[in-house]
């Protein structure tokens, strides 16, 4: 039986990071089963100082990435 990773991902430390542009985390996420590259920086709230993520995907199929970035007004979901 084959593992079922929709709706899961992993993040682990980027050891190859050479600035503070580049993400401190890196990985991939499956989201309703389409693939995405995962980057992930730590960051500090203003106001409270709490830490938090700040997390990017990029689909990593280009069809994939291009249906996400070309919806019309009349294919929103709202």
């Amino acid at each position: 039986m084959e593992y079922d990773n929709t709706n899961r991902g992993a993040l682990f430390r980027n050891e190859r990071r050479k600035n503070d542009r580049q993400p401190e985390f890196t990985g991939s996420i499956n989201v309703e089963g389409v693939e995405y590259w995962m980057s992930a920086w730590v960051k500090e709230a203003k106001s409270s100082g709490k830490k938090f993520f700040s997390i990017a995907l990029t689909a990593k199929d280009e069809n994939a990435r291009a249906a996400t970035t070309n919806t019309t007004d009349d294919e929103a979901p709202f």
